[in-house]
């Protein structure tokens, strides 16, 4: 059977050649997309600051085979974000992602003495 993980991955880029509408369009839902929006999604959730209008993050949830890794899962979401910001019209370059294995990642709980 093959062992599947789930990853967290935060994918970041840099807007680049917008249109005067995609540029409007973004400024008007900047308010739709600053910190109370971000979750990790399969979709992915778009957040940006407005000014400057420069950067941009996307927050993903990916399922993957574990022997695949981190890479694939960055990967994965990499073209997720290419294809849904393609989609809206949005010009963007220099992506590159940071990936949390949730299955991996060590919890650290307080102890009873502690409390």
């Amino acid at each position: 059977m093959i062992e599947r993980h789930t990853y967290r991955v935060i994918v970041r880029g840099t807007w680049e050649g917008l249109t005067e509408e995609a540029r409007t369009r973004l400024l008007a839902e900047a308010a739709d997309h600053g910190m109370a929006g971000m979750r990790f999604t399969q979709e992915g959730s778009l957040s940006y600051e407005p000014v400057p209008l420069k950067h941009f993050s996307m927050r993903f949830v990916v399922v993957s085979d574990a022997a695949d890794g981190e890479e694939m899962a960055g990967a994965i979401a990499e073209d997720r974000a290419e294809t849904a910001l393609r989609a809206l019209g949005y010009g963007f370059r220099g992506l590159r992602s940071a990936v949390t294995d949730l299955d991996t990642m060590k919890i650290n709980r307080k102890s009873r003495s502690r409390r």
